[in-house]
C-alpha cells in the first residue's frame, strides 16, 4: 500500500503523523497546567492531594506521548533532531530535566521516610507545569521564526550562539506562543477538575480560575495567530530546493489548503465554546469540547508550518540551511517500513481512550484518597 505513494507522499504522511501527536501533546498537558494550580485553588491539605491525585491518574499518558512524538520525529526526520537537539541542547535539556523531575515527584511525594519533604516535590512539579510547557511552546515557536544554526556540505550542523537555543526565549513572538501554551495547558486542567472532581469548593474555584486565566490566555493567543499571518515566511522552490522569504506565507498556507483552515477555525471555536460552558453554562463537559479543539488547532498550526513548500525549521543564520520535510526525512525505505508500523496509532488512541474511560469512570472523591488501600499520590 504505502510503496504506491512517492517520496515526497511519504514525507507529507509523516509530517502529519507527527503534527496529530504534538496536537495531542499539547491537549495532555492539562496534566502540566493542574500542577501550577494547587496552590491557588486548594484551600487545605486534603484539597491539594485530592488534586494531585486526580492529576496523578493521567500523567503517564502525557510523558508516554512525549516520547513517543520525539521518537517519531527522529525516526521521520532525524536532520531536524540532530541539528536542533545537539544545537540548542540547553532548551531540550531543562525540558528533559523538567519532566524527570515531574516523573519523580509523584513516585516519592508520600513515600514514607521522604527526607526532601511532599513540598518539595510540589515545587517541582510547579517547575515542570511552568518552565517545562513555556520552553515547550518557545520550542514550538521556532518553527516559524526560526533557530540560529548552519549547516555545511558534509549535513553536519553547527549553532551560531553559545546560549544553544536559550535565544529563542528573546523572541516576543516565540514568548507569545510559549505563554499561549501555558495558560491554555491551565485552562484545560481547570475544566478537568471540573470535570473529575467531586468537591464543591474546588469547583467553585475552579470556575472562577478559568475565567481569569482565559482573559490572560486570549491576547497572547490573538497576538501569536496575527502576528503569524501577517508575517514573511520560509518558502522553498519545489524545483531548485532553494528557500526564500514569502509575504504573509502562513496566511497563504491557510488559503491555499482550506481543509486545514476550516480544522483551525472549528478548533478554536470548540475550545472557547468548551470554555463557555465551564465558565458560563455550569457544564462538566467542557473539557472535551476544549481538548479536541485543542488538538484540532495546533494539528492546522503545525501543518502550515511544514506542508505547501514550507521550511518547518529556518535558519536565521543561513536561510539556505533551513529545514524542509524534503531535505531532512530518513529515506524512502525507512520511511514506508514505518508507515506500516503507523497503523497502530488508531489502537493506541483507542487504548488511551479506554484506560482514560476505565480511570474517569466516576469522579475522585475525598474519601477515595483517603481509603487506605487505594494508591494515592
Amino acid at each position: 500500500m504505502f510503496e504506491l505513494l512517492t517520496y515526497y507522499q511519504l514525507q507529507q504522511y509523516w509530517w502529519i503523523i507527527i503534527s496529530l501527536l504534538g496536537a495531542l501533546l499539547v491537549f495532555l498537558m492539562f496534566v502540566q497546567g493542574g500542577q501550577t494550580l494547587f496552590g491557588k485553588i486548594a484551600s487545605n491539605e486534603a484539597q491539594k492531594t485530592l488534586m494531585i491525585n486526580s492529576l496523578g491518574r493521567k500523567w503517564e499518558f502525557t510523558f508516554t506521548t512525549l516520547v513517543t512524538f520525539g521518537g517519531a520525529m527522529f525516526a521521520a526526520f532525524p536532520k531536524f533532531y540532530s541539528t536542533s537537539f545537539g544545537g540548542a541542547y540547553w532548551v531540550w535539556m531543562i525540558i528533559l530535566f523538567c519532566f524527570i523531575i515531574q516523573a519523580v515527584s509523584y513516585e516519592f511525594r508520600k513515600k514514607a521516610g521522604n527526607f526532601l519533604g511532599a513540598k518539595t516535590y510540589e515545587a517541582f512539579l510547579y517547575i515542570n507545569g511552568s518552565v517545562g510547557v513555556i520552553l515547550i511552546g518557545i520550542a514550538v515557536g521556532t518553527f516559524f521564526n526560526g533557530g540560529a544554526f548552519f549547516v555545511d556540505e558534509n549535513n553536519f550542523s553547527y549553532w551560531a550562539y553559545g546560549s544553544r537555543g536559550l535565544e529563542a526565549a528573546l523572541d516576543p513572538h516565540n514568548v507569545a506562543l510559549g505563554l499561549s501554551v501555558f495558560f491554555l495547558a491551565r485552562i484545560l486542567a481547570l475544566l478537568y477538575f471540573i470535570n473529575d472532581i467531586d468537591n464543591k469548593e474546588i469547583y467553585v474555584e475552579s470556575v472562577a480560575r478559568l475565567k481569569r486565566n482565559t482573559l490572560i490566555f486570549l491576547p497572547f493567543f490573538l497576538y501569536f495567530v496575527i502576528f503569524l499571518l501577517i508575517k514573511s515566511g520560509y518558502a522553498i522552490d519545489p524545483q531548485s530546493g532553494l528557500v526564500y522569504f514569502e509575504k504573509y506565507k502562513y496566511l497563504n498556507n491557510f488559503l491555499e489548503m482550506p481543509l486545514v483552515l476550516v480544522i483551525f477555525v472549528a478548533g478554536v471555536l470548540l475550545v472557547l465554546f468548551g470554555i463557555f460552558k465551564g465558565a458560563f453554562g455550569k457544564s462538566k463537559s467542557g473539557i472535551w469540547f476544549s481538548g479536541i479543539g485543542t488538538v484540532l488547532t495546533v494539528f492546522a498550526l503545525l501543518l502550515i508550518a511544514g506542508l505547501n513548500n514550507t521550511s518547518f525549521y529556518p535558519s536565521n543564520a543561513d536561510i539556505q540551511s533551513s529545514l524542509t520535510i524534503r531535505n531532512s526525512s530518513s529515506s524512502e525505505y525507512t520511511l514506508t517500513a514505518m508507515s506500516y508500523v503507523s497503523l497502530m496509532v488508531p489502537f493506541v488512541f483507542a487504548y488511551i481512550w479506554y484506560a482514560w474511560r476505565a480511570i474517569s469512570r466516576k469522579p475522585i472523591t475525598l474519601e477515595e484518597i483517603q481509603d487506605k488501600d487505594e494508591h494515592t499520590y
